[in-house]
């Protein structure tokens, strides 16, 4: 039997270098978060089948990597259909697990309450470029916090966070559900065919306005309609701000009854706030086309862009009717998840070095060195790593050329060689 060398496809090991950059990040990312007081918590990487596919998570319920029951629960022979043979599968994001494990310990948790919680999901989705079937979430949520102070914490502590790992000049892209809901109403779009309009309106980034208007037509939905939904992008579009955006929006909106009369200043004092209290260098930016997929969002929605990259690096945002379908009774709940792998992936591109490393030094000790010797060179090894540095000792090799420039690229800067003399 030949064993395979590589990963499952999808999947991918971790070499040192990277370990390393992972462990600095998951460290300050930690430590930030436990300054604005968030506390972390560990679920279980396997939920049952039924939380899974409660249709909270969208396309995700597609992806799931489904468990066979065991022993004699699984009973092939008798199997009639796939609630026969699965009921556990991984889980696809953390939010799902979040709030399993809140609606068990409501009680022992206060009110609110801020989670940090880290740990690997599985989707079987396509592989690609920084998108991998097993990844790394990092997700905070505030459960029990109905007020926008949930959104204002979420985006401060998430922005912070980024500042410190070095990035700037990113945006945070902020809309509301129950704003692009108002804009279908206002337009004449049928109720039952919202989350149709909103697939569409998520392509914007990719076919633009002109092609949005075509694929409304195309599936047949009518030209005023159309026109009317059209025309509220274009008249923000000659608008220079946000809150220029946002004043025309609400006008417009607001005269024909089509959202209720605290929505958009609720989101206005969102983005006024943050913009006053924010810690590091980013731009916030209201954007009409964030959707989101997640069909539990119910209020704010938020993105975080890098523009240079032309990439998002995560998003969130209020969920308050998912934590009653577990507690029979609804609880706020507002969330924010950076998209850690494509923040490492970033960093490894960039040829990140981590601030404050320790010196890293090598012990080349020769095979000849007496039990003696060899103790004398441990303790002196002992005494460097107490002074701060990172001291590796190993046996010299026969080619020490070689080995020193292996080492070299593995970041040791100075080398001790050790003989029998």
């Amino acid at each position: 039997m030949t064993l395979i060398k590589k990963p499952v496809t999808g999947m991918k090991d971790i070499l040192p270098a990277e370990m390393e950059i992972r462990n600095y990040c998951i460290s300050v990312i930690k430590q930030t978060y436990a300054e604005f007081g968030f506390q972390e918590i560990e679920t279980p990487c396997v939920e049952s089948i039924e939380n899974l596919t409660s249709k909270s998570g969208g396309d995700n319920e597609k992806l799931i990597f489904k468990i066979l029951k065991r022993g004699e629960k699984l009973k092939l022979d008798e199997a009639s259909s796939e609630a026969d043979l699965v009921d556990g599968g991984l889980r696809y994001d953390l939010t799902v697990p979040l709030v399993r494990y809140y609606s068990n310990h409501e009680n022992e948790l206060p009110t609110p309450f801020k989670a940090l919680q880290m740990g690997n999901v599985w989707r079987a989705d396509r592989p690609q470029k920084g998108r991998y079937r097993q990844f790394m979430q990092c997700d905070i949520d505030i459960i029990g916090e109905p007020t926008n102070l949930a959104e204002i914490e979420l985006i401060t502590a998430t922005t912070t966070t980024l500042g410190r790992l070095g990035f700037k000049e990113f945006e945070i892209h902020i809309n509301e559900r129950r704003i692009l809901k108002a804009m279908a109403v206002y337009s004449g779009f049928p109720d039952e065919k919202f989350d149709d309009v909103c697939i569409i309106l998520d392509k914007m980034d990719k076919i633009g306005l002109d092609g949005v208007k075509k694929e409304f037509l195309e599936d047949g939905y009518s030209a005023e309609a159309v026109e009317k939904y059209v025309g509220l992008f274009e008249g923000m579009n000659a608008k220079t701000s946000w809150s220029e955006k946002l004043d025309w929006l609400e006008q417009k909106l607001t005269e024909a009854g089509a959202v209720a009369d605290d929505v958009i200043p609720n989101l206005r004092s969102t983005i006024e706030t943050v913009i006053k209290v924010k810690q590091a260098d980013f731009k916030m930016v209201f954007d009409p086309t964030i959707v989101r997929g997640m069909s539990y969002y119910t209020g704010t929605i938020f993105e975080i862009r890098m523009p240079e990259l032309g990439i998002s690096c995560g998003g969130g945002g209020r969920y308050d009717g998912m934590v009653g379908k577990f507690t029979g009774r609804d609880v706020p709940a507002c969330g924010f998840s950076i998209g850690f792998e494509r923040i490492i992936l970033i960093l490894m591109e960039q040829h990140f070095e981590i601030p404050g490393k320790r010196e890293k030094v090598a012990f080349l000790l020769d095979k000849g060195l007496s039990e003696e010797q060899t103790a004398q060179a441990l303790i002196k090894a002992g005494e460097e790593r107490k002074a701060g540095k990172s001291v590796l000792v190993v046996r010299m090799n026969k080619n020490k050329k070689f080995q020193k420039q292996q080492l070299s690229d593995q970041g040791y800067t100075s080398f001790e060689e050790f003989y029998n003399n």
